[in-house]
């Protein structure tokens, strides 16, 4: 085209002035002192028609008239330059009717294009009648319908079409974080390999990881049977900002004194990172969450708003809104879970033919090894979004990445005491009646509570706050006015009033499922005696082996889930109990069969004086018991004018 409009040029100025486009004498046929305009636009049509190319002269007064309107691209073939509708000739109806079905179609389960074609007649039909707008042939019909879906990937496969229609509108913004805990994201999922829980059950746990965005340090990671809590997210709040102790099998090379971080000078602002693993302590500033119920519950929010987190929540169902954990638990699963016995791929089309059958590690063995993978396998890792500005070609490790912020924006330690453990478990305000406190069909009662029995709290509602544990409702804890304390309350256990009659452990899942299996013949106290009974029964039957499947999968989450410790168990060893005046029998606690506690891997340990747990007891007392007097964590406030001059 670009040839031929030149050459056009050439044949025009010969025309007008005798002189194609070079100097000399110009032909004598074209010369304008001899020969007039239109005899020489003659000759030129003449001249083009002999070379091959029918022109008339009519054509080539037209010519002339475009370069002088329009200069070169007067000469161009202009039906080469119109522009070209991807559509072609289709009717607008059957366009705009084809629209609309794809548009509504992008949260359906994925269809073929005779489905769409079937659609779109349907819709026409209803809007203009039967026959009325006929549709073109299937071929045409299948490229109109790729014509107005490829662009915008209508025709992908579902989980695609639901991944684009929840991408923000752009222009996109990059999240810029320059400091460790300003920003980290919360997400679960379920993870791609099966584990025993107990008994034989094989099942896939949920994992819920904690990432913290400047760094990309994996903060606190909780393994779990299906059915992640909200406690098990306030779990998640802990681990960050407490450091990470040894496990015991570890290599010393996993401990933070012989990592990147500048150990010595950290130490001596906190005295808990002695002997602490390589994995960074964060304390988070805001946690971006999905809309899953565990995130957005009223205890988690409780608990973040009581450690003075803000608490962001992403739009529903939008998954690049919280990319970064995303792409994580990719990483994990290629880092580290196909490398997993069992492990079962993304879907069913990529698993192996036995990958249940293959299974050999438990729920607790698992979590362990996978803790043990963030420290020497994440944490040491060179990760390519992680540039420190004076080596922009540098990928950095998130421990380098972490000792580089943490000289700029210093480490603030935040010691967590009793009340921090109780904090983020679930609430519930209520009274406190003549028989106690009722949750759920199971009554709490002790002499603690006879003081304010039928009596309103000092709140304005006049209800008393309840926190209980859902992994052990064995008993709860009351918010009570306490005189001796500084903060004018204090928090007092209250036992399940059937605790005797159930000796295994169980969860909040396990009584729900009693709770449909029972059907209720009597008044309320009768009925929760008989769900205490089924409960036992169910417990020991799926101890013994027999029951159903069902049975014998509730009572190994239960299991799994109590002996795993407490809600902190990896920051006290051992679930803490409250102060009674007369001892009792411990509820529900994570022990073993001879009484003893178990600790966080599994393994029973010492129990500790009652009120040496709690930090009250004298060190001599402490020693007289055989226990090692609790040490009270040293740290002190952060003075950043100090700080700079020790970096």
């Amino acid at each position: 085209m670009r040839e031929r409009a030149l050459a056009w040029e050439r044949h025009v100025r010969e025309v007008e002035t005798g002189q194609p486009g070079g100097l000399g004498p110009p032909r004598a046929e074209y010369a304008p002192q001899t020969r007039t305009l239109a005899q020489r636009e003659e000759t030129k049509a003449a001249e083009l028609s002999a070379a091959g190319m029918p022109t008339s002269p009519v054509t080539v007064r037209r010519m002339r008239a475009r370069y002088r309107r329009e200069g070169v691209w007067g000469l161009v073939d202009h039906r080469a330059t119109r522009p070209r509708s991807v559509l072609g000739r289709a009717d607008e109806r059957v366009v705009a009717a084809l629209r609309e079905v794809l548009e509504a179609g992008q949260e359906r389960s994925s269809g073929t294009l005779g489905r769409l074609r079937m659609y779109t007649e349907r819709l026409l039909a209803e809007q203009y009648g039967d026959g009325v707008v006929p549709l073109p042939s299937r071929a045409t019909f299948n490229r109109l319908a790729h014509a107005l879906a490829d662009g915008r990937g209508l025709l992908d496969n579902a989980r695609q079409r639901r991944w684009r229609s929840a991408r923000p509108a752009p222009p996109f913004v990059p999240t810029t974080v320059m400091a460790p805990g300003e920003l980290v994201m919360m997400d679960s999922t379920v993870l791609d390999a099966f584990v025993f829980l107990d008994d034989g059950v094989v099942e896939r746990p949920e994992l819920t990881i904690a990432l913290d965005v400047a760094t990309r340090t994996i903060c606190a990671a909780v393994l779990r049977a299906k059915g992640t809590r909200s406690v098990d997210a306030a779990q998640l709040l802990a681990q960050m900002m407490v450091p990470a102790p040894m496990r015991p099998g570890w290599a010393e090379t996993l401990a933070m004194e012989h990592s990147v971080v500048p150990y010595e000078r950290l130490l001596s602002v906190d005295a808990r990172l002695e002997g602490a693993a390589a994995r960074p302590v964060i304390t988070p500033q805001t946690i971006v969450v999905d809309q899953g119920n565990v995130f957005i519950s009223s205890s988690f929010i409780a608990a973040c708003e009581s450690l003075g987190i803000s608490v962001q929540p992403a739009p529903p169902g939008n998954g690049p809104a919280k990319g970064h954990v995303e792409r994580t638990f990719s990483s994990i699963n290629t880092l580290f879970v196909q490398h997993v016995a069992a492990y079962t791929a993304s879907h069913t089309g990529e698993r192996g033919k036995d990958a249940e059958g293959e299974a050999v590690w438990t729920l607790a063995q698992l979590a362990e090894m996978f803790q043990e993978w963030i420290i020497c396998g994440w944490q040491e890792r060179e990760h390519d979004g992680l540039r420190h500005p004076m080596m922009p070609r540098c990928a950095l490790s998130p421990n380098e990445m972490w000792a580089a912020l943490v000289a700029v924006c210093g480490y603030v330690p935040v010691p967590l005491g009793r009340e921090d453990y109780i904090e983020p478990m679930p609430l519930k305000r209520q009274k406190i009646n003549d028989y106690g406190i009722r949750i759920d069909y199971r009554t709490y009662d002790h002499k603690v509570l006879n003081p304010y029995r039928s009596e309103r709290s000092p709140t304005a509602d006049g209800l008393w706050e309840i926190h209980y544990n859902p992994h052990a409702p064995g008993q709860v804890w009351v918010r009570l006015p306490r005189s001796d304390q500084p903060r004018g309350y204090g928090w007092e256990a209250v036992p399940w009033i059937h605790h005797t009659l159930v000796s295994a452990p169980f969860t909040d899942f396990t009584w729900q499922h009693i709770k449909r299996t029972v059907a209720r013949r009597a008044d309320r106290a009768q009925h929760e005696h008989d769900l205490a009974l089924a409960l036992r029964e169910l417990l020991e039957r799926a101890a013994a082996g027999h029951g159903t499947r069902r049975e014998k999968v509730v009572a190994a989450r239960a299991r799994t889930t109590a002996t795993e410790g407490a809600v902190w168990g990896i920051l006290y060893g051992q679930q803490p109990e409250a102060e009674t005046e007369e001892p009792r029998e411990d509820v529900f606690d994570a022990s073993g069969d001879d009484g003893e506690p178990l600790t966080d891997d599994g393994t029973v340990g010492s129990r500790p004086a009652e009120h040496a747990q709690q930090g009250d007891c004298p060190t001599g007392a402490a020693q007289e018991a055989g226990v090692p007097a609790p040490r009270r964590p040293q740290v002190t406030v952060y003075d950043p004018f100090e700080e700079s001059l020790r970096w």
